[in-house]
């Protein structure tokens, strides 16, 4: 005899899903981050050797994962301004184990023995087998400059409420691009890339990021507006 609806409803159980986009939010800002990561391995040089005063103003270098990095402060600012500090921490530790999880992955499958016939070892070790030591650079950088990004902007809120958006999203950016740049660049390249260059490196990768920060105000905005709008807010 096959089972009533009753009968149904009582042996299959889901869980229920709050309504949200709390998830979609974290799920991107975890995939530019991982993306990121692996870009980053690949140093990117722009423009001829020129010097001033010995400093080295050009070439512009920087890394593959200033295509995308930008953008998980921009994804940031949305989770600290539309769920707090609660939700942007959750969000930021949730990035950190995957991270941590990927870096990981790839140094297990390096150390794996290859296929007698897939003679790629070299150029998987070459480009993959740096990824840890990027990712604890990423790891470092990204921890300090995600909760300063979310802890400035969640404090500046809290003072001006909902006015003065541009400001909570430009300081915060402003303090937490600092150190995480600093703190990247230094883990990440002291040693392979010295002096001059390294100052370079890293003052090249801060103004950038602050100034796609800059760029992307208008789209922040829009992105924090459609999120609200699918969120339940509350005071605090």
């Amino acid at each position: 005899m096959p089972a009533t609806l009753d009968e149904e409803s009582m042996t299959t159980q889901f869980a229920t899903r709050q309504r949200g986009v709390y998830d979609i939010v974290v799920a991107l800002f975890c995939a530019l981050l991982l993306i990121s990561n692996v870009s980053a391995v690949k140093l990117i040089q722009f423009g001829p050797e020129v010097e001033l005063f010995g400093f080295p103003i050009l070439p512009i270098i920087t890394d593959g994962g200033a295509f995308l990095f930008p953008l998980t402060y921009v994804l940031g600012d949305v989770l600290a301004e539309v769920y707090g500090m609660r939700g942007a921490k959750r969000a930021i530790f949730i990035g950190f184990a995957v991270s941590i999880l990927a870096s990981l992955t790839f140094l297990l499958v390096g150390a794996a023995p290859p296929a007698a016939d897939w003679g790629d070892q070299a150029a998987f070790e070459a480009v993959l087998g740096f990824v840890p030591r990027i990712v604890a650079a990423s790891v470092l950088g990204y921890l300090a400059g995600q909760l300063l990004n979310a802890w400035v902007l969640v404090k500046l809120k809290k003072r001006t409420r909902e006015g003065g958006l541009w400001a909570r999203l430009l300081g915060s950016t402003v303090v937490g691009e600092a150190a995480d740049t600093v703190i990247f660049c230094i883990v990440a390249f002291a040693g392979i890339i010295t002096g001059g260059t390294l100052l370079n490196y890293i003052l090249v990768g801060y103004v950038y990021k602050v100034l796609v920060e800059v760029i992307f105000l208008p789209v922040t905005y829009q992105v924090i507006k459609l999120v609200k709008r699918h969120e339940p807010t509350y005071g605090a």
